[in-house]
């Protein structure tokens, strides 16, 4: 081929990403609630997080496909991604592949794999909001952040004799690690300024792409912290935005939960001009809003805790202007096991008060404009108690049971899910 002829390929290449990125449009707010293209865009989504790793070229292709079809004919077009995990590969219940090996080293199969998945979900006009940090342990995050710059090994809460107590001890350094915060800021940096390989797209420039998170569930870890926590959220927001101000930006907290039980910080940190949108946890099990060992029994005290819980992060976003996500939650199967022959009829009600929240919430306009529940299973199952390499990715995180909170392709709750998204759509054409 001549160097014109090079050229010109360059350039019709060039042009047809272009094109992609106009043909299609970013997700936005308006008012209280986000947008596409100036009409209303409210969602029932889910967690996707290991997305990227089935996607790698070691990973499994063949499933992410099915399953990005599979969930596309359930209407779940808004994926919850984590961009990657962070340290060495044989820490205990880490996710593997990791993405990060060591600061500023990355693992060219799993950027790979990010671009693969974006370049699928453009396909299917699928949104991805994409966390870029977490201060739990299961993905190395705020711990292994620390661990890089000398504070030393990580008191992995799930091996003994350490505790939920020292861990989140330890992880509550970061926010005042200088050092780990740049490191992490260097990753923002590396990811946002990406181009895709498979379509030739800027991430700045990709609509795919909906929200960049700053993490999953950051937390202050003390009440002395919570004026960092803020600082760190706010000034990670304005770099955020500095690199790309066509993306929305989210922080990724629990609500008030995350905050020390202060819904002040709550709001404070979501009043921040860079956070576009507020976001909230709910986890019934862990707060003890019902009895794991009668579930059935005590659904209904969970469902009323959910509904006072959501409604005072309702008022802070009404208030603020701003939209809302229900972002994480999820419960058990009925009895607790972890395999697919025990029922979700629990589960089922528990997700239905929360979809006919977001559709009432649709016709009003009103603040919570989407949902992503914790999590999608799809076609994996679980192989091990916990999980163990060359087993299935499903929607539980390797330092969880396998089944605990995952929905499976099989589920009753596949047609809650259709049910409500078809529901929402009719509603969102109504209007």
């Amino acid at each position: 081929m001549t160097h014109k002829g090079l050229l010109m390929l360059v350039l019709l290449f060039f042009s047809l990403s272009l094109s992609f990125a106009q043909g299609q449009d970013f997700v936005t707010v308006k008012g209280n609630s986000f947008a596409i293209n100036g009409k209303p865009y409210y969602y029932i989504g889910t967690n996707f997080w290991y997305g990227t790793i089935l996607a790698a070229p070691n990973g499994n292709r063949q499933r992410l496909i099915r399953e990005l079809d599979f969930m596309k004919e359930c209407g779940i077009d808004n994926l919850r991604i984590q961009v990657g995990a962070e340290g060495p590969a044989d820490e205990p219940f880490r996710v593997t592949p990791v993405l990060q090996i060591s600061p500023g080293k990355y693992n060219e199969d799993l950027l790979d794999g990010l671009d693969f998945l974006m370049a699928e979900l453009a396909k299917r006009d699928m949104k991805a909001i994409l966390f870029l940090n977490n201060s739990w342990d299961w993905s190395g995050g705020f711990a292994q952040y620390l661990n890089w710059n000398g504070y030393g090994k990580i008191p992995y809460p799930m091996v003994k004799p350490n505790t939920w107590q020292e861990f989140m001890k330890f992880s509550g350094q970061f926010l005042n690690c200088d050092n780990c915060k740049k490191q992490n800021q260097d990753f923002i940096r590396f990811i946002l300024t990406r181009t895709n390989r498979y379509n030739g797209v800027k991430y700045i420039n990709d609509p795919s792409i909906m929200t960049w998170e700053i993490g999953n569930e950051p937390r202050a870890f003390s009440q002395e912290n919570l004026p960092v926590l803020n600082a760190w959220i706010s000034e990670t927001a304005a770099f955020i935005k500095q690199l790309d101000p066509n993306h929305l930006v989210t922080t990724g907290t629990e609500g008030k939960h995350g905050c020390e039980e202060s819904i002040h910080y709550f709001e404070l940190i979501h009043s921040d001009p860079n956070i576009d949108y507020l976001t909230m946890h709910i986890w019934p099990k862990n707060w003890s809003w019902l009895n794991i060992a009668d579930i059935p029994g005590t659904l209904q005290k969970g469902i009323d805790s959910t509904n006072a819980y959501m409604n005072e992060h309702f008022a802070v976003a009404r208030k603020l202007g701003k939209p809302i996500v229900l972002e994480e939650f999820g419960l058990p199967r009925d009895f607790h096991g972890y395999t697919l022959s025990e029922k979700t009829s629990c589960r089922d009600k528990y997700y239905l008060n929360a979809f006919e929240q977001v559709i009432e919430h649709a016709a009003k306009k009103d603040v919570l404009a989407g949902c992503n529940f914790w999590s999608m299973g799809g076609e994996g199952r679980p192989a091990h108690l916990y999980w163990v390499k060359s087993d299935d990715y499903v929607g539980d995180p390797p330092n969880e049971e396998q089944g605990l909170n995952s929905v499976f392709n099989t589920d009753s709750t596949i047609d809650i899910i259709t049910k409500f998204n078809r529901q929402l759509l009719k509603t969102l054409n109504q209007q």
